[in-house]
């Protein structure tokens, strides 16, 4: 068994699609109509045949009220694998991103966490 899909809950998945792809650099793999949003996933473009990102519809009426509680929390969503936290903290701060917490190194690793724009936020996260 492999994780092959999984989702991160988006408020508009064109405005995610665009934030996705050109402030962090995934790339778009699958773009299909479903109903009344899309099947629209993203990928890393080091390994375009690995997991897909799905950017996902948060139109289930529990969606938004769990997600302004993480937020409100601080909690990230989910997490992204980086190769230095600091090198991608200031890449994105260049591109405008907005973090909700500065590199700060934990034990074993050091993580950032930043808002996707999409009502989610974010971890990076780096291997010391």
């Amino acid at each position: 068994m492999r994780i092959t899909v999984t989702s991160v809950l988006v408020s508009n998945q064109e405005e995610a699609l665009k934030f996705y792809t050109e402030k962090l650099g995934f790339v778009k793999k699958t773009d299909v109509p479903a109903g009344g949003a899309r099947w629209l996933t993203v990928v890393s473009p080091d390994n375009p045949d690995g997991c897909e990102l799905l950017l996902e519809p948060d139109g289930h009426p529990a969606a938004k009220p769990w997600k302004e509680a993480l937020v409100n929390d601080g909690i990230p969503y989910t997490q992204f694998a980086v190769d230095d936290v600091r090198a991608e903290y200031e890449r994105l701060r260049g591109l405008g991103v907005q973090f909700t917490q500065e590199p700060a190194e934990m034990g074993p690793v050091t993580t950032a966490v930043f808002d996707d724009t999409c009502g989610n936020l974010i971890q990076i996260v780096q291997l010391n």
